[in-house]
């Protein structure tokens, strides 16, 4: 971050997310589980730094559901997997010790999405419930997140737009713009949404004027 004032607001949310406990949700950043490599909380907090480390200029802030079991909950970064991380490189890092890197379908939509406008280091992607709700019995599983749950994890979305100050705020999906009235709809690309999702955030990024580039 170029602006130490925000920087130093960014790290003090890290630490706090690290230390959150969001109803019975998992926390990826403070939480070891299955399959997770010893330093997996660090790793993955570090990637979520330097994530917003690299995206220190974006204008749009692109907020979702919730950290899934595929994505969010191995990278630390929303609508992110594993995948994605081994195809941007150093310095970011798998936190898995699977053999193979988790691919999140949603995640893999989201970014080539954002490619084909040529807008993936002008969103910041996140979630509204930043940490990883799933089913009691299985941790590797995704679950739809409780009202307190959301409450609680929408703190920390208010406290990153008063940081970031977006020139939009997106709410991919209806959880997310339910949290965030203030948040344009765009769908969601899971469940059959990867058209619609694609031509919402084109016409998003559209109104804030300029060239957005074609998505073929």
């Amino acid at each position: 971050m170029r602006d130490p004032n925000k920087a130093a607001a960014i790290e003090a949310l890290l630490g706090d997310l690290c230390r959150a406990t969001i109803g019975s949700t998992f926390n990826q950043f403070r939480e070891v589980g299955p399959d997770d490599l010893p330093d997996a909380p660090r790793i993955r907090l570090g990637n979520l730094r330097h994530y917003l480390e690299e995206r220190a200029d974006a204008d749009v802030l692109a907020v979702g559901e919730a950290a899934g079991y595929q994505g969010m909950r191995w990278s630390g970064i929303a609508f992110t997997s594993e995948f994605d991380l081994m195809r941007w490189g150093e310095p970011y890092r798998r936190s898995s010790r699977r053999a193979r890197p988790w691919k999140e379908p949603s995640g893999t939509i989201v970014h080539g999405v954002l490619n084909e406008l040529d807008a993936e280091h002008r969103v910041i992607l996140w979630n509204t419930v930043p940490t990883h709700p799933h089913l009691s019995d299985r941790p590797l599983s995704n679950r739809r997140p409780l009202h307190e749950e959301i409450a609680a994890g929408t703190v920390f979305v208010e406290r990153l737009v008063e940081i970031l100050k977006p020139r939009l705020l997106v709410g991919v999906g209806r959880i997310a713009c339910a949290a965030l009235p203030h948040a344009q709809y765009v769908r969601h690309p899971a469940q059959s949404g990867a058209t619609a999702f694609r031509q919402g955030m084109r016409e998003a990024l559209g109104t804030l004027g300029g060239s957005v580039a074609s998505a073929g």
